[in-house]
């Protein structure tokens, strides 16, 4: 009950004394008049909200930075009773841009026109006026994405009252639903990498799901194999279905390696970020680590090469080696909610995870780090059959004290491929850098 509710009826209650007080009818009929409109606005609040339901039809579950997020919600009123006024408020914690928001069927939202750059976040609330008997308020909320991470749409609260505002309403109108925003991942054209395995490598001896070149024996028709698989003369020979088992192809794993100790990543301060315009990162090394190592993902998974991840940060992700689109959507997940907030030496985490990765892998190390004891321990990767590629994030263009111009050229002094990315620089080129010589030296 609002205040002015509590007015109203002390204005009832004295005009009744009054009444008794002198008989005068005027009084009583005041006092009749304001406990009516008590008692109507009470009834009407209680049946301002009944009936109505709220569904939410996202478009999907899972974006990406750059992209937009769109979801159609619909207001619903099943009552035999027009309703005056229904305000929904939506507690979307997903960042962005408003896109636009399009009212599909009648009532007006409260937006301005030509002002989408004046919102950030997700803006799906709005006030449907004059909501008729058993109608529908249709509109949708788009929003350009510009922050990597998990968030939660909704939930959303209905909220109404009578038309003297004297009894709000409110009602859980939706759940949360999560959404998973993947981090920008800019095609690239080229990036380092060894075509195969070295000379006199041993084969992988690993059986695959995926069909490969290299077909490895045949066993009996298993429900759910694919038509591809079935191996057609021993099929005739033996009278029923059999299946070809394939193993993978003698291609060498690549490893991304990301650096999540919180003591070597920079932000610029009393700036403002530049993700508020959509497909840009913030001056931050650890997003731009994060959108290097999505980019090379997706340039190594779209060539049907094996990839791993490793990544020490507020928590240890590591996805084994694989191949397909599907793996590339568990590496873009696992980075979306990525946090260099770690307190392990990317040094260490080499010396931890490095001994069961197979021989012959090549590791990408995508670090803002500048310490000397890095390129050490890459060499001694190296002396063991691993192939090593430096991508280093400059931290003294996000505020860093220093630079690794020197650990780029003393790496690439040591024949590692190096690449080096800036702050506001274009990552593609940085990644790519097509005209310079990419050399691979591995100890026998």
């Amino acid at each position: 009950m609002k205040a002015r509710a509590g007015i109203a009826f002390l204005v009832a209650a004295g005009s009744l004394i009054a009444g008794l007080a002198t008989g005068d009818d005027l009084f009583f009929n005041m006092a009749y008049l304001w406990l009516g409109v008590l008692a109507l606005s009470w009834a009407w609040s209680r049946l301002a909200l009944r009936g109505v339901r709220l569904h939410r039809h996202p478009r999907g579950l899972v974006s990406q930075v750059g992209l937009v997020q769109e979801e159609t919600l619909i207001l619903e009123n099943r009552s035999a009773f027009p309703k005056l006024w229904i305000e929904v408020r939506d507690e979307s914690d997903l960042p962005g841009r408003w896109a636009s928001a399009r009212t599909l069927d009648f009532g007006v939202g409260r937006r301005k026109p030509g002002s989408d750059a004046e919102f950030l976040g997700h803006r799906a609330s709005g006030v449907a006026v004059g909501l008729g008997a058993r109608q529908e308020w249709i509109w949708s909320a788009r929003t350009i994405c510009t922050r990597r991470g998990r968030y939660q749409l909704g939930p959303a609260t209905l909220h109404a009252s009578d038309p003297f505002g004297f009894f709000p309403v409110h009602a859980a109108g939706s759940g949360s639903r999560p959404v998973v925003v993947l981090p920008l991942a800019v095609p690239l054209s080229s990036f380092p990498l060894p075509s195969g395995r070295i000379t006199g490598g041993e084969a992988l001896r690993r059986r695959t799901y995926q069909v490969t070149p290299n077909a490895a024996g045949v066993r009996d028709y298993a429900p759910g194999d694919a038509l591809n698989r079935i191996h057609w003369p021993s099929t005739a020979r033996r009278e029923r279905l059999i299946a070809k088992e394939f193993e993978l192809d003698p291609m060498a794993d690549a490893w991304l390696v990301l650096d999540g100790n919180t003591r070597a990543h920079y932000q610029r301060v009393g700036e403002v970020s530049a993700w508020q315009e959509a497909g840009q990162l913030p001056s931050s090394t650890e997003e731009y680590m994060v959108a290097a190592a999505a980019s090379i993902a997706r340039y190594i998974l779209r060539r049907n090469r094996s990839l791993g991840l490793v990544a020490y940060g507020r928590s240890r992700h590591v996805i084994q080696a694989d191949r397909g689109e599907p793996q590339l959507t568990r590496v873009l997940e696992s980075l979306a909610v990525f946090q260099a907030e770690g307190s392990a030496d990317l040094t260490d985490v080499l010396k931890v995870e490095a001994p069961w990765i197979a021989r012959g892998s090549t590791l990408i190390l995508i670090t803002p780090g500048t310490r000397p004891d890095l390129l050490t321990q890459a060499g001694e990767l190296r002396r063991r059959g691993l192939l090593v590629v430096f991508v280093l994030i400059d931290p003294k263009t996000f505020g860093g004290p220093l630079s690794s111009d020197g650990m780029a050229r003393a790496a690439e002094r040591a024949s590692f491929p190096v690449r080096v990315v800036r702050c506001h620089e274009p990552l593609a080129p940085a990644l790519a850098q097509a005209g310079s010589p990419t050399r691979f030296n591995v100890a026998a």
